[in-house]
């Protein structure tokens, strides 16, 4: 059974910064893309970032040059740090990691999620 387990979030003034975690436990045979997505109330859910095993990096216009991804692969952890938050960054926070299993096919989890709230 595996398990995303996020933490980080919070209430933070405009300006502020966040840094999300999330770590996968269980039973892990490898982990290829990891990714953070965002649901605000009323919205659907969006993509904010992602990181490949290799590191590269893909990220919503809105996140370029505040937001960065990042994974430790040992830990079988990815990394959102979030700066220079906004209001409009109010949402709750999902991971979304993709695992690879034994026999090579790809099965996709989601963490619990996390709200992170921008507000003075």
């Amino acid at each position: 059974q595996v398990q995303l387990v996020e933490s980080g979030g919070g209430l933070v003034q405009p300006g502020g910064s966040l840094r999300l975690s999330c770590a996968a436990t269980g039973d892990i045979y490898s982990i290829d893309g990891m990714g953070w997505y965002r649901q605000a109330p009323g919205k659907q859910r969006e993509l904010v970032a992602m990181i490949t095993p290799g590191g590269g990096t893909n990220y919503a216009e809105f996140a370029k040059g505040r937001f960065t991804i990042s994974r430790d692969n040992a830990k079988n952890t990815a990394y959102l740090q979030m700066n220079s938050l906004k209001p409009e960054d109010t949402a709750v926070y999902y991971c979304n990691f993709v695992l690879i299993s034994r026999i090579g096919y790809g099965i996709v989890h989601w963490g619990q999620g996390t709200q992170v709230t921008v507000s003075s």
